[in-house]
């Protein structure tokens, strides 16, 4: 079970690199990215950390995820790395 957490961490750390890159590429804001999206900047950094509490990878709602999206003008193919853990 171990290593599926590992791979997990890794993947959640993998989209917040690529949450990360896709705001700064805009120049916007953590603050601007997370009102835009309807979510608090604590959660939006959070996810750019690939956590949702300490030791606890991210795992945002479809309507969180898709709202970053559209914020961000990028496709969820864009922010979800392709190696899914498990697969």
């Amino acid at each position: 079970m171990s290593g599926s957490s590992d791979a997990w961490a890794r993947y959640t750390r993998e989209f917040g690199l690529r949450l990360q890159r896709a705001r700064a590429a805009r120049g916007i804001s953590q603050e601007r990215v997370a009102y835009a999206a309807g979510i608090s900047v604590f959660t939006y950094r959070k996810l750019e950390k690939g956590e949702s509490n300490p030791g606890t990878p991210a795992n945002p709602r479809l309507h969180t995820l898709i709202g970053l999206c559209e914020v961000l003008g990028v496709t969820p193919a864009e922010l979800l790395p392709s190696d899914l853990p498990g697969a």
